[in-house]
C-alpha cells in the first residue's frame, strides 16, 4: 500500500487480557471501531502502546493482527524504536515481513545522545529499510528531542517521510511545520493541539484519545476539512477533560481504564504500571460522562 501521512492516526493501545498478555480479539475489536470511525491509518506500539513493556516477539504478533485485521483499508505504521541503531535496523526487516506499511522510530531513550549522533542513528536506520520512516519526539519520556534543524537534514533523506512530535511546543510545531513538504509531514503527538496544527497547515495527529472517543477526535477533522472551525474547536475543547485525567495514573492506565468505560477494548496496562484506585477512577468516570459510550459491535469484519 502507498501510504500517505495524514489525518488522524489513533496511537493505539495495546489491549490485554487480565494476565497481562496481549488480547489479539480485543485489538482486533479496538482496530475494527477505529476503521469503523473513519481514521486515516493506525499506529501501533508506541508509547501508548506499551512497546517498552513488550517482548519482540510480542511486537510482531501486535504487528500481524494489525495488518491482518486492517485488511489492506488503511495503512499500519509500527513503532520499531529502540536504543540501539542496530536493533532497530533489525526490528524493521521483521516488521516488513509483517506487512506494515510504514514504520515510526522514537529518539533513542536514557542514554542522551548529541544531535550528530541521532542524525547518524536515524540515516543508518532509514539507509536499512525500505520502508518510509516517521521519525517520534516525545522528549518528556526519553529525555532528548531532535532539535528543528536535524529534523530539516533528516527530512531529505528520501524515505523519512515525516514526524510525530509530541513535546507540546507550539513554538517549535511551528518551526517544523515549515519544513513539511508533500513528501514530508508534520504531526503532533500531543492531543490538545490537534486543531491548532491543521490550522497552521500541519497534516494531522497521532492521537492516543482515539482509543477512547473517536468520534470527538475523528470530529474535530472532519468539521476542520468542511470549513466549520467552531464546530472543530469545540469538538478540541471537549477533549480537554480526558487529556485533564491523565494526570490521574501512570500512562497508559488512565486512557485504557477510560477506554475500558466508554465501551472499548482495553484491559489492564502490563506491571509495574497499577490500575487505579477506587478514588481515583471515581474521579475518572466524572471527568469522562461528557463523553458518549462508544456503541458496542461484536461482529469482525475480516
Amino acid at each position: 500500500m502507498s501510504v500517505t501521512f495524514k489525518g488522524i492516526v489513533p496511537a493505539l493501545i495495546t489491549p490485554m487480557t487480565p494476565a497481562e498478555d496481549v488480547d489479539e480479539a480485543g485489538l482486533r475489536t479496538l482496530i475494527e471501531r477505529l476503521i469503523g470511525a473513519g481514521v486515516h491509518a493506525l499506529f501501533v506500539l508506541g508509547t501508548n502502546g506499551e512497546f517498552i513493556a513488550l517482548s519482540e516477539e510480542e511486537k510482531l504478533r501486535v504487528a500481524t493482527i494489525a495488518v491482518d485485521q486492517a485488511h489492506g483499508r488503511v495503512p499500519v505504521i509500527a513503532g520499531t524504536g529502540a536504543y540501539a541503531t542496530r536493533d532497530v535496523i533489525e526490528l524493521n526487516g521483521k516488521m516488513q515481513e509483517t506487512g506494515v506499511d510504514a514504520v515510526s522510530v522514537i529518539t533513542p531513550y536514557f542514554n542522551g545522545a548529541t544531535q550528530q549522533e541521532l542524525f547518524a542513528h536515524y540515516e543508518r536506520i532509514a539507509r536499512g529499510t525500505s520502508l518510509p520512516v516517521m521519525l517520534y519526539t516525545i522528549p518528556a519520556k526519553a529525555g532528548i528531542t531532535l532539535n528543528v534543524d536535524t529534523v530539516r537534514r533528516l527530512s531529505e533523506i528520501p524515505n523519512i517521510r515525516g514526524i510525530k512530535d509530541s513535546g507540546g511546543d507550539f513554538d517549535r510545531l511551528l518551526q517544523l511545520i515549515n519544513l513539511r513538504r508533500d513528501d514530508f509531514a508534520v504531526f503532533t503527538g500531543t492531543d490538545s493541539m490537534i486543531l491548532w496544527t491543521l490550522i497552521a497547515g500541519g497534516d494531522g495527529a497521532v492521537a492516543a484519545t482515539t482509543n477512547a472517543v473517536p468520534s470527538v477526535v475523528m470530529s474535530i477533522w472532519n468539521k476542520f476539512q468542511s470549513g466549520d472551525i467552531e464546530s472543530a474547536r469545540q469538538a478540541q475543547e471537549s477533549l480537554r477533560a480526558l487529556r485533564d485525567a491523565f494526570a490521574l495514573g501512570t500512562m497508559p492506565v488512565v486512557l485504557k481504564t477510560a477506554a475500558m468505560m466508554l465501551g472499548m477494548p482495553a484491559g489492564p496496562a502490563r506491571s509495574p504500571a497499577q490500575p487505579l484506585d477506587d478514588a481515583a477512577r471515581e474521579r475518572l468516570a466524572k471527568a469522562i460522562a461528557v463523553y458518549p459510550r462508544v456503541e458496542q459491535r461484536s461482529a469482525l469484519t475480516n
